[in-house]
């Protein structure tokens, strides 16, 4: 059963699968409907294919399958769909003195003839041929979009490949669809397979191959860290993505390497004695860091300065005695061009960072603070009274649409005027962002990385910090006593522990290390919420969500998804007075806190400083904040940062967020919370492991409250496995290092 009409009120509606619940006007009756639309607008006319259904909640609806957008035909309706807002330009006024002016003809002149729109009143020639534009851009998107979701494709995603292909988008699919794997981001193998399939692609094809070998490669730099792999473990994984007969794989699987380097997608070449396959961009990025690092590290190789009257300077004005190790840190970081600190909690790196501060302003040199995210670098300017910036927010993200996504306006083209950068926590710097800043740093430049070798690495590629150290081309300063922790605190005291090998010191009479013995997850989930939502507020005065729960696993009883579902439920519940978004599995509420999953160069944001305001564009992972609008009229959803920026997401960005009651500890790196909720719980000794426990402890400023056994405790303590990232930049630093000494010497 075919029905037609314009859509007169939206009742709900999921952006993220463009599932609708709206009344049509059907034959002058308002009808529910309910399916997927690829847009959702009043006074949009459509024809809908389906049949009426009893649901037993709701009533009677009709349930389409499938429809078409069509064009209205009476003059009211003309007039509604113009002045609806799907065109950019055309208000109310405007479309009705457009209908007024060519009635029943309106949308054959604006699509056929637009310059004659100027004929009505206050349209120039120039507005009647950008409707004109708009109006087949229209058609084209929404023809595109209800393509793509043929192949369910959601309507966030359709969008963005839209954005990129534009009225190309069917042709490209159709050719190839493979070609998004490697255009889309977030579009996996999968997906492009199956259209592939459907519209009759061989499994053997050299697009298929070629987009098996690219995703195997994004796959390993996403999921483990990697920035290459092995020849024969790509050739491994990508047969068993492909599932081809390895003898028929051999010869397509080298073709499609060989086009790959060609077009320079990829490198290949001997490392560590085995054949090894990179992508370009990758090889580049640790290769711009290893050249630079041995540049900066020879270059200032300077004469000696003697700085003990500083120190002792320092050490009088702020009532301290440095150990011996602290002040090496402090020379070290005075006297080399590039040097490391680096120490657990409580061992002295920020008062430590505070003196080398005083002594570059003595010295009359300009310096920067830096530090991978926004927590972190607040973090660092509420501890040594400087200013201290996101690295990306001190490189300055460069504006101006695709064409500069990802780039910078500092860089080895225009290079920061600094004399020194000081970057904290660098144990969560990947390989792209650290050669950003590498690039941007002048020839003349003092690097000093500060930070925790034994966090977990990055969660972006590579293993910057750790592959520096163990190069041992760089000055490098380990600071192992500790100073900060109070008689009856335990954090620091079992942090260090937990590091050693050694379970914590478990006294729940102490005032901030806690641990609540439960033995099944249900019970230890039931725990958590109790102490989110009622204990520890009443305990502290704290609100629930200034309690972070750090969590091992996404999926599971006890995984952030599950305890992110049940604290929203808790904390901010469903009301009438409340507006809500949901973006495939969540629910989104004004109210909600919620952290920036990916890297969005392009995302406007504003923010007062005083009484100026300040915009910028750029959101970053990790960036947590809460929803403060939900605006369905304009497709956007307004969040406020801990840091002040305010952010209007549209539609397809939408899903870039994600609830944050509850985050993963890897996500938790560089940050601090008052208090910290952890659960204790059995899974994969892979990823259950020292460094993941210690990591999510010592991330606590006031309280750690530990749930779950005590035994699943002492097996991550004792689990000091760590998984081998395929990286290059030591080997590359160690090279760079040689050739500048040839060159120099």
């Amino acid at each position: 059963m075919i029905i037609e009409g314009p859509i007169e009120e939206i009742i709900f509606r999921n952006e993220e699968n463009g599932y609708t619940v709206f009344l049509l006007d059907f034959k002058g009756a308002l009808t529910t409907c309910v399916g997927k639309l690829v847009s959702a607008n009043i006074g949009e006319n459509l024809s809908l294919d389906g049949e009426f259904v009893n649901n037993s909640k709701y009533g009677y609806q009709f349930s389409f399958n499938s429809y078409e957008i069509t064009l209205p035909t009476s003059l009211v309706g003309i007039e509604r769909y113009l002045s609806s807002g799907l065109i950019k330009g055309v208000g109310p006024v405007t479309a009705k003195n457009i209908v007024n002016t060519f009635k029943e003809q309106t949308f054959d002149i604006i699509e056929m003839s637009p310059s004659s729109l100027a004929q009505v009143k206050n349209i120039s020639i120039k507005k009647a041929l950008e409707i004109g534009e708009k109006f087949k851009e229209l058609k084209k998107m929404q023809n595109s979009i209800m393509f793509l979701q043929k192949y369910n494709i959601s309507t966030n995603m359709a969008m963005k490949i839209y954005e990129i292909y534009g009225s190309n988008t069917i042709n490209i699919v159709k050719s190839n669809p493979y070609k998004l794997v490697e255009d889309i981001d977030g579009i996996g193998f999968l997906t492009a397979d199956k259209i592939a399939k459907s519209i009759g692609i061989n499994p053997d094809s050299e697009f298929r191959v070629r987009a098996g070998i690219l995703y195997t490669l994004f796959s390993s730099i996403e999921k483990t860290g990697h920035t290459y792999l092995p020849k024969p473990l790509l050739f491994s994984q990508t047969s068993s993505l492909l599932e081809l007969n390895d003898i028929v794989l051999t010869e397509l699987f080298e073709n499609a390497l060989d086009g790959l380097t060609l077009d320079k997608t990829i490198m290949k070449f001997w490392h560590d004695n085995v054949e090894i396959v990179i992508l370009t961009k990758f090889y580049f990025y640790e290769s711009s860091i290893a050249q630079k690092l041995a540049v900066l590290n020879f270059t200032q190789k300077i004469k000696k300065v003697e700085i003990d009257d500083e120190i002792s300077h320092f050490e009088a004005k702020n009532k301290i005695q440095f150990h011996q190790e602290q002040k090496n840190a402090i020379t070290t970081a005075i006297n080399n061009g590039v040097s490391i600190i680096t120490g657990g909690p409580g061992t002295g790196k920020t008062t430590i960072i505070k003196c080398i501060i005083e002594i570059l302003k003595q010295q009359k040199q300009k310096f920067i603070l830096m530090a991978p995210t926004g927590r972190a670098s607040k973090r660092l300017s509420d501890s040594t009274n400087e200013e201290a910036k996101t690295i990306h927010r001190a490189l300055e993200v460069a504006q101006g649409g695709a064409s500069n996504l990802g780039k910078f306006v500092y860089n080895e083209n225009n290079p920061l005027k600094i004399n020194a950068v000081i970057v904290d926590e660098m144990s969560m710097v990947d390989v792209s962002l650290m050669s950003s800043l590498c690039k941007a740093l002048p020839r003349q430049c003092k690097l000093i990385l500060v930070g925790d070798k034994d966090q977990l690495p990055s969660v972006g590629a590579g293993n910057v910090l750790d592959d520096i150290i163990k190069s041992q081309i760089i000055p490098v300063c380990t600071l192992t006593k500790i100073f900060r922790q109070n008689n009856d605190s335990l954090i620091i005291t079992n942090a260090h522990l937990i590091n050693n090998g050694k379970m914590p010191v478990i006294d729940n009479s102490c005032k901030d290390f806690f641990f609540e013995e439960k033995t099944d997850l249900n019970s230890v989930k039931n725990s958590i919420i109790d102490l989110v939502t009622k204990r520890l507020p009443n305990f502290t005065k704290l609100d629930s969500t200034q309690i972070q729960v750090l969590a091992p696993l996404k999926a599971g009883v006890c995984g952030i998804s599950n305890l992110n579902r049940i604290l929203q439920e808790t904390i901010n519940p469903p009301s009438i007075k409340k507006m809500e978004l949901v973006v495939g599995e969540n629910i989104f509420r004004v109210g909600d806190k919620v952290m920036q999953t990916a890297n969005n160069y392009n995302l406007v944001w504003k923010k007062m400083n005083g009484f100026i305001e300040e915009e910028g564009e750029g959101v970053f992972n990790g960036d947590i904040g809460y929803i403060i609008d939900i605006d369905f009229q304009n497709n956007e959803t307004c969040v406020e940062f801990e840091d002040g920026r305010i952010c209007n997401y549209p539609r397809t960005e939408i899903s870039q967020l994600s609830l944050a009651y509850a985050i993963t500890i890897h996500k938790s790196q560089g940050s601090e919370f008052d208090i910290v909720v952890i659960p204790i719980i059995a899974g994969a000794p892979m990823i259950l492991t020292r460094n993941l426990i210690y990591t999510a402890v010592t991330r606590a400023k006031k309280m750690v409250v530990l749930v779950g056994e005590k035994a699943n405790l002492k097996k991550m303590i004792s689990n000091n496995h760590t998984i081998k990232r395929y990286t290059m930049l030591k080997d590359l630093l160690k090279n760079a290092n040689d050739k500048i000494r040839e060159l120099y010497e």
